[in-house]
């Protein structure tokens, strides 16, 4: 029926009904109210059958209708999709644990894989080193990275609602990752798009700043063993650190392990050497660990090896947080007494990039010196120093 069709039967019957018999006022108003009504939900039920028929919102099935196989099988049906992580699945011995556990799968789409490879190749002819591919880089890196995408249970998108959304483990090495679902944005209205999960590689950092994050889309594809949440096409395999894993050449082993020795600062943290950022903790061998301090003008760390060795490289890893307390400046230094000292290497205006990065540093040094310094003279800003992890290492 038509709204105007509505109005008009209602008026008609009024005026039938007063010509048969007078009505009383108060009848009459009571009628009148009961006809509105009525033509008001006449009115809203011909809207809301018109959105319907015409799309209206975002209404996406929340699920979809389950795999007869397991997680393994549902990547191999999908040819074109899903080749290179199958082939980096195969590669790392991971086709058991697709196919027999009970495990979350985030999976990583063929264009993602040749992201990266075409970063890290286009890096690598520049140095004129012939290209990788998943069949030959690092298994050990590659392990490392696959292992982010496989998680511990099985986590459908109900599970990831909880406002700070939800802790995760890999099934390996039990990795911490997270993942968060959220509502997108659609015509301009908050939360009315499609739901999406925000999967993170939180970098062992309780700092959602420090987090790597890629979109996945909320498929909640179920397989016998598990399931699969598909992630976004332009997602970087490895998440951010797939490059820098495979062009990053490690330092020759740490002398403060090997040789062994004695620590000494200038400056300590202000609650003391026992406190739970003093000086030490820069030489514990743990990046999540840090040495803070006031800076007073320079600040002097060095290491007295049991042995004289020869060392040309050294490092410095940044800490968790706050980028204006990384150093900026400071000379490498070694001794045969720990008084008379020989400058070796010198830095200035220096960045780190990120977070955790350990950044190694090469000199000519010859010599086998028995004491080590770093003396750092500039910070990025303000007076207060943080270091995660300072070594020596031998020359190669």
């Amino acid at each position: 029926m038509k709204p105007s069709s509505a109005f008009h039967s209602a008026n008609e019957m009024l005026k039938r009904m007063m010509a048969s018999s007078p009505l009383k006022y108060n009848q009459m108003k009571k009628f009148v109210k009961y006809a509105g009504a009525l033509t008001m939900l006449l009115l809203l039920t011909l809207v809301y059958s018109a959105c319907k028929k015409n799309g209206g919102y975002y209404d996406a099935a929340d699920e979809s209708a389950p795999f007869s196989g397991n997680i393994y099988e549902y990547l191999k049906s999908k040819p074109g999709v899903y080749d290179s992580l199958i082939v980096a699945v195969d590669r790392m011995g991971l086709k058991k644990t697709l196919t027999d556990s009970n495990v979350t799968l985030f999976a990583v789409t063929n264009p993602s894989f040749q992201l990266a490879l075409r970063n890290l190749n286009t890096l690598r002819k520049q140095s004129d080193k012939d290209p990788l591919f998943l069949s030959n880089i690092d298994g050990v890196q590659l392990d490392t990275m696959i292992s982010y995408y496989i998680i511990r249970g099985v986590k459908p998108t109900d599970s990831l609602k909880l406002q700070d959304g939800l802790n995760l483990t890999s099934v390996k090495v039990a990795y911490p990752m997270h993942a968060k679902s959220v509502k997108g944005s659609a015509s301009g209205q908050v939360g009315a798009g499609p739901e999406v999960i925000e999967f993170s590689n939180t970098k062992k950092s309780k700092f959602i700043r420090n987090w790597s994050t890629s979109t996945t889309a909320s498929n909640n594809i179920r397989a016998k063993n598990g399931i699969v949440h598909v992630i976004s096409p332009d997602h970087l395999f490895g998440f951010d650190g797939f490059v820098t894993r495979l062009t990053f050449v490690p330092p020759p082993p740490n002398l403060m392990v090997t040789v062994g020795g004695t620590f000494s600062t200038n400056r300590e943290n202000g609650g003391g050497p026992t406190s739970g950022e003093n000086s030490k903790k820069v030489i514990d061998g743990d990046d999540h660990t840090k040495f803070l301090c006031d800076l007073q003008g320079f600040l002097t760390m060095q290491f007295k090896l049991k042995t004289p060795e020869v060392s040309s490289v050294y490092t410095l890893t940044s800490a968790n947080d706050a980028v204006e307390r990384d150093p900026k400046a400071w000379t490498y230094e070694g001794s045969q007494d720990g008084v008379n000292w020989t400058e070796l290497h010198r830095v200035s205006n220096f960045f780190f990039e990120e977070r955790y990065q350990q950044k190694v540093f090469r000199c000519t040094n010859t010599v086998a010196y028995q004491y080590y310094r770093v003396n750092i003279t500039e910070l990025r800003s303000g007076g207060v120093f943080q270091l995660a992890e300072w070594t020596i290492n031998k020359t190669k």
